[in-house]
């Protein structure tokens, strides 16, 4: 039922996930679980429930289902909420059930999936909620846990963000260190322009005014305005459209739940925020079992 999102999710296959899990797992089972098998009988079967205990929304229910799955394709995954959910206090959101130790052996690693996904999915929809009527689109970075960028860029769509690029290989973004090496701004374009694709769009991180008007002038598709004042962001988005409407105007920088709604006000396109999938809250999320369902 979840390999649509799964395979989504994965870039093209839930085979990516899976091997992910499988080490993930490995990390943590590593030549098995001692205290499961010191104290509960081999034969053991529960029902579990996982069920949050703070209001959310939710994100990871597939990847946590697959996770499950690679434990131990016998145990039963009954999801009770979907990702998307805007989820309250004491919320079911699945019930598992089969072998008491393959539940325990999957319990943590589908709970961090869940609770960190959730957590993201969650700050993304409070950033969406703040800029709620005006058609500046919220967009994540790079700035992600290395080997979960797939699944934190997934997070941040589930709470109704957008993605930026997903790593070094599919856009040119031209920023300040690359300025400095390569000896300017309209060096840097041109260079690009002769190497990469038709189809590939450049984006230039400007400083100033005088930055914003050399990437104008030298055909730049995105133009970022870092780390600038509203007034400042005003005027180059003035200047930019005037010269420029089809370019695209992204602001990075000091973006937060208080100034995010007048930064979109200056008339941005995008408003970039790194701290989606760097700095957040997990959602508290817990499994119980419910009772023994038999066994030796």
């Amino acid at each position: 039922m979840y390999e649509a999102t799964l395979a989504a999710v994965g870039g093209g296959s839930a085979d990516t996930l899976r091997a992910q899990i499988k080490a993930w797992l490995a990390e943590d089972i590593g030549t098995g679980d001692i205290t499961s098998w010191a104290t509960i009988p081999a034969g053991s079967r529960s029902k579990a429930v996982i069920h949050v205990k703070e209001a959310g929304v939710l994100a990871g229910m597939p990847i946590a289902a697959l996770v499950f799955d690679v434990v131990d394709s016998s145990l039963t995954f009954r999801p009770l909420a979907a990702d998307g959910d805007a989820v309250q206090k004491g919320t079911v959101l699945a019930e598992v059930e089969g072998s008491t130790h393959s539940i325990l052996t999957g319990e943590r690693l589908a709970l961090n999936l869940l609770q960190r996904l959730s957590g993201i999915a969650t700050k993304t929809r409070a950033f969406v909620n703040a800029i709620e009527g005006l058609p500046t689109r919220l967009v994540d970075t790079r700035k992600t846990t290395p080997g979960h960028r797939l699944l934190e860029k997934y997070a941040v769509r589930v709470g109704g963000g957008h993605n930026h690029r997903f790593g070094l290989y599919d856009a040119v973004m031209i920023k300040d260190n690359h300025i400095k090496g390569s000896g300017g701004i309209t060096g840097a374009v041109q260079a690009a322009r002769q190497v990469i694709p038709h189809t590939m769009k450049i984006e230039v991180e400007t400083e100033s005014l005088e930055q914003v008007a050399e990437a104008l002038a030298c055909g730049s598709d995105i133009i970022m305005l870092d780390n600038m004042s509203n007034d400042l962001m005003r005027e180059a988005v003035k200047q930019i459209k005037a010269h420029s409407p089809h370019v695209i105007v992204e602001a990075s920088g000091n973006v937060n739940l208080t100034t995010i709604r007048t930064i979109a006000e200056c008339g941005v396109d995008v408003i970039s925020v790194g701290s989606l999938t760097y700095s957040f809250q997990s959602l508290d999320i817990s499994l119980d079992l419910n009772g023994k369902k038999g066994g030796a």
